[in-house]
Protein backbone atom coordinates (compact mmCIF):
# COMPACT_ATOMS: atom_id res chain seq x y z
CA UNK A 1 0.00 0.00 0.00
CA UNK A 2 1.49 3.31 -1.16
CA UNK A 3 2.52 5.60 1.88
CA UNK A 4 -0.59 8.42 0.74
CA UNK A 5 -3.10 5.83 2.19
CA UNK A 6 -1.73 5.13 5.43
CA UNK A 7 -2.65 6.92 8.59
CA UNK A 8 0.25 6.72 10.71
CA UNK A 9 -0.12 9.82 13.57
CA UNK A 10 -1.79 9.26 16.75
CA UNK A 11 -3.68 12.67 16.60
CA UNK A 12 -5.47 11.52 13.30
CA UNK A 13 -6.41 8.13 15.21
CA UNK A 14 -7.87 9.48 17.99
CA UNK A 15 -9.99 12.19 15.84
CA UNK A 16 -10.86 9.44 14.22
CA UNK A 17 -11.80 7.01 17.13
CA UNK A 18 -13.66 9.94 19.29
CA UNK A 19 -15.65 11.81 16.62
CA UNK A 20 -16.03 8.71 13.32
CA UNK A 21 -19.03 6.47 13.71
CA UNK A 22 -18.14 2.72 14.48
CA UNK A 23 -19.51 -0.92 12.58
CA UNK A 24 -17.85 -3.73 13.94
CA UNK A 25 -18.31 -7.53 13.45
CA UNK A 26 -16.90 -10.46 15.28
CA UNK A 27 -13.72 -10.34 13.85
CA UNK A 28 -12.90 -5.98 13.56
CA UNK A 29 -13.89 -2.61 14.84
CA UNK A 30 -13.55 -0.48 11.98
CA UNK A 31 -13.97 3.72 12.52
CA UNK A 32 -14.39 6.18 9.85
CA UNK A 33 -14.99 9.68 8.95
CA UNK A 34 -15.92 11.17 5.30
CA UNK A 35 -13.20 13.61 4.10
CA UNK A 36 -13.08 15.61 1.14
CA UNK A 37 -9.84 14.10 -0.21
CA UNK A 38 -10.41 11.76 -3.88
CA UNK A 39 -8.70 8.71 -1.75
CA UNK A 40 -9.24 6.65 1.30
CA UNK A 41 -6.55 6.45 4.21
CA UNK A 42 -6.40 3.74 6.23
CA UNK A 43 -4.82 2.74 9.91
CA UNK A 44 -4.44 -0.43 11.15
CA UNK A 45 -4.19 -1.16 14.39
CA UNK A 46 -3.45 -4.45 16.74
CA UNK A 47 -3.67 -4.95 20.53
CA UNK A 48 -0.77 -6.19 21.79
CA UNK A 49 -3.56 -9.14 23.27
CA UNK A 50 -3.57 -10.42 20.18
CA UNK A 51 -0.04 -12.03 19.97
CA UNK A 52 3.44 -11.34 19.96
CA UNK A 53 5.00 -8.90 17.20
CA UNK A 54 5.63 -11.34 14.78
CA UNK A 55 2.13 -12.56 14.46
CA UNK A 56 0.82 -8.90 15.06
CA UNK A 57 2.75 -7.65 11.86
CA UNK A 58 1.51 -10.99 10.01
CA UNK A 59 -2.11 -9.93 10.47
CA UNK A 60 -1.29 -6.52 9.55
CA UNK A 61 0.33 -7.48 5.74
CA UNK A 62 -2.55 -9.69 5.82
CA UNK A 63 -5.17 -6.40 6.41
CA UNK A 64 -2.96 -4.60 3.62
CA UNK A 65 -2.96 -7.09 1.03
CA UNK A 66 -6.88 -6.74 1.55
CA UNK A 67 -7.33 -3.24 1.07
CA UNK A 68 -5.33 -2.64 -1.70
CA UNK A 69 -7.45 -5.14 -3.51
CA UNK A 70 -10.45 -3.32 -1.93
CA UNK A 71 -9.42 0.13 -2.83
CA UNK A 72 -9.25 -0.18 -6.22
CA UNK A 73 -13.65 -0.66 -6.35
CA UNK A 74 -14.11 1.38 -3.09
CA UNK A 75 -16.20 4.85 -4.75
CA UNK A 76 -16.66 7.11 -1.50
CA UNK A 77 -13.77 8.76 0.64
CA UNK A 78 -13.06 8.03 4.18
CA UNK A 79 -10.76 7.94 6.35
CA UNK A 80 -11.00 4.49 8.24
CA UNK A 81 -8.75 3.18 11.38
CA UNK A 82 -9.31 -0.83 11.45
CA UNK A 83 -8.60 -2.46 14.84
CA UNK A 84 -8.08 -6.34 14.53
CA UNK A 85 -9.86 -8.48 17.18
CA UNK A 86 -8.40 -11.60 19.02
CA UNK A 87 -10.76 -14.20 16.93
CA UNK A 88 -8.79 -13.24 13.73
CA UNK A 89 -5.60 -15.43 14.67
CA UNK A 90 -7.62 -18.50 13.74
CA UNK A 91 -9.15 -17.48 10.38
CA UNK A 92 -7.66 -18.23 6.86
CA UNK A 93 -6.94 -15.39 4.17
CA UNK A 94 -10.13 -15.83 2.45
CA UNK A 95 -12.12 -15.97 6.06
CA UNK A 96 -10.24 -12.17 6.53
CA UNK A 97 -11.27 -11.11 3.50
CA UNK A 98 -14.63 -11.49 3.39
CA UNK A 99 -15.37 -10.76 6.31
CA UNK A 100 -13.49 -7.04 6.30
CA UNK A 101 -14.93 -6.41 3.08
CA UNK A 102 -18.78 -7.44 4.51
CA UNK A 103 -18.08 -5.03 6.68
CA UNK A 104 -16.28 -1.93 4.57
CA UNK A 105 -19.23 -2.83 1.95
CA UNK A 106 -21.59 -1.57 5.06
CA UNK A 107 -20.04 1.88 4.81
CA UNK A 108 -21.06 2.47 1.42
Amino acid sequence: MNKKYIIKESKVFDEIIKSGKKIKNYNFIVFFQEKEQSFNKYGIAVPKKVGKAHIRNKLKRKIRAILRIYNKSYEKNYNCIIIIRNSCLNLSYQELKSSLENLLDKIK
